[in-house]
């Protein structure tokens, strides 16, 4: 899995075909408590990667349960 991280502080997560196909197949992610792990590890510096990066705006928003979050494909 790949973020790729634009300039405005949108990202791309790109996936393998090898990932794509085990997703397809399990239906299911399934981190391991060391691979959680360190996949919460880079999480957090891309967090603070996109954050810096995010026009003000962007960085002022909150986001509540019932928050409507779109998304493209």
């Amino acid at each position: 899995m790949i973020f790729k991280q634009y300039e405005n502080g949108s990202c791309d997560i790109i996936f393998s075909n090898e990932e794509t196909k085990i997703i397809q197949e399990r239906q299911v992610i399934h981190l391991s408590d060391e691979a959680l792990r360190h996949f919460s590890n880079h999480m957090i510096k891309i967090i603070m990667d996109w954050n810096i990066k995010f026009n003000p705006d962007v960085q002022k928003l909150h986001t509540k349960v019932d928050t409507e979050v779109k998304t493209y494909i």
